[in-house]
Order: structure tokens, then sequence, then C-alpha cells
């Protein structure tokens, strides 16, 4: 496959989680978590998303989100459950992009903020319309999705090399 062919980068914030006794990687999905993944889902495969491959962190309540989400997709991508995503920073999310191998066109990533909402911003290049201002004004909530597309090879993603092109989130 060549480098330069478009790719899209998916985000999609883990669903709202409970706050219960658990460790923070063990929270699981609150009510509004379980309602708000299925719709996300639902928005992806309306959108005509359908990644070639899925990150998802380890963490209980992205596996949760990504088990409600993935139902409402057409067909289901491979799933990989990456343990760096927990927690991960800026720069740490960057690195994994990098390591992408380019067989892969869609790539969709289940995690955290601030993880999922620096990401978006660092490299949205550019937005249609108001997306970029609108995200960034919702401070990327619970079960928020940010699509962004570049050209090139995942070696070369870095900040502003994208365009956000569609920003949803459950509650607007």
């Amino acid at each position: 496959m060549s480098v330069d062919v478009p790719r899209r980068i998916v985000l999609l914030r883990h669903a709202k989680a409970d706050w219960a006794q658990e460790s923070d990687h063990e929270r699981p999905l609150a009510d509004r978590g379980r309602q708000d993944a299925p719709m996300a889902g639902r928005w992806l495969a309306g959108a005509g998303i359908t990644p070639d491959l899925t990150l998802c962190s380890t963490a209980l309540r992205t596996r949760e989100t990504w088990k409600l989400a993935v139902h409402e997709l057409p067909q289901r991508p491979k799933t990989v459950y990456e343990e760096r995503m927990y927690e991960a920073s800026l720069g740490e999310l960057i690195a994994l992009l990098n390591e992408t191998s380019d067989d892969v066109s869609d790539l969709l990533l289940v995690g955290h903020n601030p993880g999922m909402h620096a990401l978006a911003d660092a490299l949205a290049g550019e937005s249609e319309s108001d997306l970029l201002p609108r995200m960034n004004r919702s401070g990327f909530p619970t079960a928020a999705i940010a699509v962004l597309t570049f050209n090139g090879s995942w070696k070369t993603v870095e900040h502003g090399v994208g365009r956000l092109v569609a920003y949803w989130s459950p509650h607007k």
C-alpha cells in the first residue's frame, strides 16, 4: 500500500465511568456510559467509519465502551488492547501512531482524557468550519469522537499534520 494514500485517525474517548471503589484502571461504565457508548457506535456506522484497526486502552471503562460501540458497526475491526494507552501522554500517543503499519488506512483509538483531546488538538493543523473551536470549547466530553485525516505514512504523524473533519458528542 502506498504511503501517500489518505489516512484517517478516529479518536473515541471512553463513555461516562462510575466512581466506584475500584482502582482507576478497573472503573466500570456508569448507566449513562452504557447508553452513550452504543450511540457513539451508531454515529461511527452512520459516518461510514469502518476502521482497519482499533487500539483500545486496557482500562475497564475503555474496553466496555468499545464492546458496546463495536456492536453497532457493520464489521468488527481487528482490536488490540494496548496497555500504553492508559494514562498516555501526548508524546506517547503520537509514538503509538508512528508505530502503526502502513497497511492500516483507518485507525481508531479508544482512550482517555486529557490524552484524546490533546492528541486531536495537536494533530489538527486545520479543520472544517468551526469544528476545532467547538471541540476545544467542549473539552472533549465522555464518548466524544474526533475524526482527522492526513496523507502519508504513519511514521510522519506529528503536530499539525491532520485536518479535523468531524467532531461528535452524545450530549451537545
